[in-house]
């Protein structure tokens, strides 16, 4: 983690201290739910080493993931860390995970103390909303082979905790198509 924001902000060793102590670590099991859809999500949360998706569930009961965090990235609900309102996101581990939680009451205290962790969130923010952005792009220009080849790309780490319904959620087609899909392909 400490990595992470130094790549990002320069950040003395007392600042960095001081970072580390508003953090609460947790572990998750698989399959473990962090934060549940209509909960308000109270934390931004680091993930250390395993794997975290978020997702919701629409009306036909369908899952249809947003976002797959790897370690070293971040994950919340956003709209509701930010809002303080109840949530529309599932969020949950995929594999054994261990985590750093900060509260957005303590995300406060490290942005009035230490005003250059602004920077570092503002840069994460940006960068969050760049990759939504394509995805969404990706979604409206790309076929359904291309979208799984560029996801392959871009998370080789994660394949393998990823089951192919899972995968197939992420690039937005159904198990069925997708198995038809990758049917004598050679993607993994």
């Amino acid at each position: 983690m400490q990595e992470n924001i130094r790549k990002r902000i320069e950040v003395t060793e007392d600042e960095m201290s001081y970072f580390i102590f508003l953090l609460q670590q947790k572990k998750y099991s698989r399959k473990e739910l962090i934060l549940r859809e209509s909960e308000i999500s109270h934390n931004f949360t680091f993930i250390v080493s395993g794997c975290v998706k978020s997702y919701l569930i629409d009306n036909k009961g369908e899952e249809h993931i947003l976002t797959i965090a790897p370690s070293d990235w971040w994950i919340t609900d956003i709209n509701s860390f930010v809002s303080g309102t109840p949530g529309n996101l599932f969020l949950e581990a995929l594999e054994p995970t261990t985590a750093l939680l900060l509260s957005r009451e303590k995300q406060e205290l490290l942005l009035a103390k230490i005003p250059k962790f602004e920077k570092y969130f503002r840069i994460l923010t940006e960068k969050a909303f760049a990759v939504s952005q394509q995805r969404i792009i990706d979604y409206m220009s790309l076929t359904a082979l291309e979208r799984l080849e560029k996801f392959v790309a871009s998370y080789p780490s994660v394949i393998s905790s990823l089951t192919q319904q899972q995968i197939a959620s992420y690039i937005g087609v159904t198990p069925s198509f997708f198995s038809r899909m990758i049917k004598g392909k050679k993607i993994f």
